[in-house]
């Protein structure tokens, strides 16, 4: 499989935002948020106990999924 230019095809979290953008481009809110959920848990697991804190930020590349991801979601709720 290749895989686009900045993604780690090693790292499960790279591998989800890549199926996360194609989603994005289809418009599709429910797979979307999905994969969203699934990406933030890809990146805090395995981390601290139960009342961990992330204090990592996404980095730029996912920054802007997650903001495309708001986008989308605003235009669906607006047409219905």
């Amino acid at each position: 499989m290749r895989t686009p230019e900045g993604i780690d095809a090693e790292r499960l979290s790279d591998r989800i935002l890549f199926a996360l953008e194609l989603a994005l481009e289809q418009s599709d809110l429910e797979i979307s948020e999905k994969l969203l959920h699934a990406m933030d848990m890809s990146m805090t697991r395995n981390t601290g106990g139960g009342e961990f804190v992330e204090r990592r930020d996404y980095p730029p590349v996912m920054e802007k999924a997650v903001e495309r991801f708001f986008e989308l979601k605003k235009q669906k709720e607006a047409v219905g």
